[in-house]
């Protein structure tokens, strides 16, 4: 009976043994297809800036109510007793700042908002002087009638136009293709920085202004803007009321003329002013 039993018992611990491993095999397969921590996908994070900034004037007196906006958005705020503002939680970019304040001549700049972190600026507006006062007056108007003066130059025939109809006939969405019409400006691309940006070149001269070709100054509703000046920054062509465009100092209407706009001007106008 001794003998019975002992051959027996290897028997009996192999067929538990195979029974244990096909157990196991079984419940592998299984396991591999529920992983302990399930991963989903994950939403980019948005990322956002930050601009603290002042307005002074040339003595460095701070300028309390002058306005800053931000193209292209509804952002519109006002400076404090101290001259300074800020602006948080803006989308990283790049923007066109415009700084205005009754009885100074305005400023303009591109500024590009880093992510999480805090883009610190200084601007200086200049006084009008006396005699420039009454020209203020005169020119700061509404939309509209702005519009008159544009239709009253436009009937002069001097130097190239491009109404509203214009533009809407043109049905573009990109501010850039409404300056490739006008026999005047040289559209052309600068590829230096990571986004191709595009100048309104003198057509006379052409080339690129990063070696000495001439950059037209741009104004947007009688603000003159940082030159050479990205095209791309504009508003879009909806929110355009009109377009004119001076290739030289000869034809360049006296409020828009100076030393430094002998390659020519381009005049835009927003239906709605800045």
């Amino acid at each position: 009976m001794l003998l019975k039993v002992l051959s027996r018992s290897p028997s009996v611990a192999f067929v538990a043994a195979i029974a244990a491993a096909a157990a196991t095999a079984a419940a592998a397969p299984i396991a591999a297809q529920i992983p302990l921590n399930p991963t989903r996908p994950v939403a980019p994070t948005p990322q956002f800036g930050t601009i603290d900034g002042i307005v002074s004037d040339t003595s460095l007196v701070p300028i309390q109510g002058a306005f800053i906006s931000i193209l292209g958005t509804p952002i519109r705020i006002g400076t404090g007793p101290n001259g300074r503002f800020r602006i948080t939680k803006l989308p990283v970019g790049q923007y066109l700042l415009v700084v205005k304040r009754v009885g100074y001549h305005p400023t303009s700049a591109v500024v590009e908002v880093p992510d999480a972190d805090t883009l610190r600026l200084a601007y200086t507006l200049e006084k009008l002087r006396p005699e420039e006062l009454e020209t203020v007056v005169v020119t700061a108007k509404s939309p509209s009638a702005r519009m008159v003066d544009f239709e009253a130059r436009r009937k002069l025939g001097v130097g190239e136009f491009m109404t509203a109809d214009d533009i809407a006939k043109r049905n573009t969405v990109f501010p850039t293709e409404l300056f490739r019409t006008f026999k005047s400006i040289n559209v052309s691309p600068n590829t230096a920085s990571p986004i191709t940006q595009y100048y309104a070149l003198s057509a006379r001269e052409g080339g690129n202004p990063m070696v000495g070709a001439c950059p037209m100054q741009v104004y947007l509703d009688q603000v003159a803007l940082p030159n050479p000046f990205n095209l791309d920054l504009l508003p879009q062509p909806k929110d355009l009321g009109g377009i004119e465009v001076y290739a030289g100092a000869s034809t360049i209407p006296p409020q828009f003329n100076g030393y430094d706009r002998g390659c020519g001007v381009i005049l835009v106008w927003t239906k709605d002013g800045l």
